[in-house]
């Protein structure tokens, strides 16, 4: 009896996923994730505006970076393909951005937001990738514990430096300017909202 040959996914099958799809091409297998749903864009999309800022734009930080939303990392360029949520490159790595939607260049920073869907993948293979082109920071964000974890790539794997939780405001590398409200990443919790008087 013969063994079936599993077939490696190419990267016009993640071309030609829906619209309403993210893909990702790891160990040469095709991942498909629906978008975000609202509360993790909503999270990705406060914290990227607090980076942005001080560290691409330079207004009351040093700038020098590019930092980008749900870039599409080619490690190898069209079969092993990742899409962070954020990712940041020192301007002195990749001095411009590229002209298409594909990023060749390893980044030195990227941030993953979980979701029950993705939180297996994004802790396993995805951050096994990351140690191992040498992406030199990860951070983790995780909306329903309401936590960010800050590692860095030590040797061959990630350190965590510091787990943030609750409604703290913080400053972590690589970022260390960037003052980050995770009050306002969550926004209210059940908790806060007042209850509706009756009259």
């Amino acid at each position: 009896m013969t063994a079936r040959v599993r077939e490696r996914a190419t990267y016009d099958q993640l071309l030609r996923l829906p619209e309403n799809m993210v893909g990702e091409i790891i160990d040469g297998e095709l991942y498909a994730w629906p978008r975000p749903r609202a509360g993790h864009a909503d999270a990705f999309s406060i914290l990227l505006a607090d980076i942005v800022a001080p560290y691409r734009l330079g207004r009351g930080g040093p700038g020098g970076w590019w930092i980008i939303g749900e870039p599409e990392i080619h490690f190898i360029r069209d079969t092993l393909v990742v899409v962070p949520d954020i990712g940041g490159w020192r301007r002195e790595r990749m001095p411009e951005i590229p002209d298409d939607h594909r990023f060749l260049i390893s980044p030195d920073w990227v941030c993953e937001v979980l979701s029950p869907s993705t939180r297996r993948h994004d802790r396993g293979k995805k951050m096994r990738v990351y140690a191992e082109y040498k992406v030199s920071w990860m951070w983790i964000v995780d909306p329903d514990a309401r936590t960010v974890e800050v590692m860095q790539l030590t040797g061959e794997h990630y350190t965590v430096l510091d787990v943030f939780t609750g409604d703290q405001t913080f400053r972590a590398e690589p970022f260390p300017v960037a003052e980050i409200d995770l009050g306002a990443i969550w926004g209210p919790t059940p908790d806060d909202e007042s209850p509706l008087s009756s009259t």
